[in-house]
Order: structure tokens, then sequence, then C-alpha cells
């Protein structure tokens, strides 16, 4: 075996890339990714929060990846420890808060649609999940919902919405497929340049919200990467499924700091590190 060259690192999304949709890993990609962290350094990269991160990759997820990286990298842990934290809160006051989410619930109250369960509104640390048939519904509503939606363009409708009462929260837009609990995901960039006009969408019930800066990057996946220095890496590689344009693996798909590796599942994720790592 070739010594480990801890300059090459390598970043997964999780849904799609690691494991199937909101399942867990299998037995096999996880031996493949302790492998391969014999050789590299490896990462983790995904929208959904801490919590559901160990669900799907295990307990010891910060510990079995040398970056664990959560809400798009808006909680960061290296190492096993937390290096950076970001908070919605502290770019938006509750008022600007309550606003959005008082209007996503009026709009959500007033639609006319076939199935709403529980938990419309979730607030992360960097984002809020607004979920227009409610995150407690099962896997066989969502699919339904996403086929309906097709139809009736309900996701669509909504983000016209919200793009016409929120101008100034300066929101970007844009619809996804059935990756995870989500329908829309409204990314409120850090930048208007191309890499930051982000907005990633997941499976077919949320609308996610996170906040603007001034640090010349957005919310989306790109955010992970001011952990790591330029001069420390000379290669960071990124494995995701949902690396099309309106995507949400596509920003960093794309970076220039990144090379690319777009899979259609777990199974073609192994094929393609048994070739460039063997």
């Amino acid at each position: 075996m070739a010594p480990k060259n801890p300059r090459i690192i390598a970043l997964f999304d999780v849904d799609g890339t690691l494991t199937v949709a909101r399942k867990t890993a299998t037995p096999e990609m996880l031996a493949r990714l302790k492998k391969l962290r014999e050789s590299i350094t490896i990462g983790v990269v995904g929208g959904s929060d801490l919590v559901k991160q160990k669900e799907q990759l295990g307990e010891d997820v910060i510990h079995n990846f040398d970056y664990s990286f959560s809400e798009n990298g808006l909680v960061a842990y290296h190492n096993g420890k937390l290096v950076g934290e970001t908070n919605l809160k502290s770019q938006y006051t509750n008022p600007q808060i309550n606003k959005l989410v008082n209007f996503c619930l009026r709009y959500i109250a007033d639609l006319d649609i076939p199935v709403k369960r529980g938990t419309f509104v979730e607030f992360r640390m960097g984002m809020i999940n607004v979920s227009p048939i409610g995150r407690n519904c099962s896997q066989e509503e969502r699919d339904e919902f996403e086929k309906y939606d097709h139809i009736h363009k309900i996701r669509e409708t909504f983000v016209g919405k919200l793009r016409a009462e929120f101008p100034e929260y300066n929101l970007t837009f844009s619809i996804g497929g059935q990756v995870r609990n989500a329908l829309v995901v409204l990314v409120i960039v850090e930048s208007n340049d191309v890499s930051g006009n982000f907005l990633s969408l997941s499976i077919v019930d949320l609308v996610r919200c996170v906040p603007a800066g001034k640090t010349g990057c957005g919310w989306d996946k790109t955010f992970c990467l001011r952990y790591l220095d330029a001069k420390d890496y000379d290669e960071i590689h990124f494995f995701g499924d949902k690396t099309h344009k309106g995507g949400n693996d596509f920003e960093i798909y794309t970076s220039e700091r990144t090379v690319g590796h777009a899979v259609k599942n777990p199974e073609e994720t192994i094929q393609i590190l048994d070739q460039l790592f063997p």
C-alpha cells in the first residue's frame, strides 16, 4: 500500500452518493471509506444537520471522517473537534425571521393539496426548513406529492410568491428533485457571483432558507471550503449526485477549487474510488 497523502482530500455528499436517499450507509460503503482514509484525507458535506448525518453514517461520523460538515458546513468538525458554527440568527433579526415564517405558514394553510401532515417549519443552525406537506409525511406520500407537484407546480408557484414578498432578503431560488426531506431550498447567498447564487433542493416537502453575508461565498456546499486552506491541500475531490445546475451539489462540483465527480448512486461512488484510489 502506498503511503498516505494527506494533501489530497475527498469530500462526499451523503444522499445518493454515500447512501440511498434517507437510508443508512451499507457495510460495504463504510469499509471502502475506511480503506480510503488510509491513503488520503476524507470528509463528508451534507445539507442535513449532524443528527441526521449520524443516523446515516454512524454515531462516530465526526471521528470516522477527518472532516464532518453538516448543514453545508455551517457546523464543521475536524478530527472530532468542533471548529466552526454559523448561526442564522446572527444574520437576521427575530422580526425578520418571524415575517418569513408567518408568511410561509399562512401560505401553506391556504394551499389546496392532497396531503398535509405535521412539522411544517423546522429551525436549524443555519437554515429554516419549510415543508408544504409537513416533514412528518411518509416516503410514499412524498413520492405522490412529487408527482402531483410536477403537474400543478406547487413549488414553482411558492417560490414565485416568496421571491415577490421578500426581495430585500437577497434570496436565490431553485427547484430540485427528491433527495431528502425538501421541496425547495432557499439559500440566501453571501455574494452575487455565480458560485454564490445557489439555492439547492432536496426531496418534495421542504423550503430551506439560509442567510446572506458579506464574505463573498454562498451558504451552499462551497461554504465548507473555507475550512480547507489552499496551502494544505493539493487536490480537493468532490463526489455528489445532484451536480446539475439547480442541484444542491452544483456549486461545489463546479468550484474552481475542486475536482468534481458526478455519480448516480453509492455503487458508482465505490467504482470511481476504486479507479482513482485503488
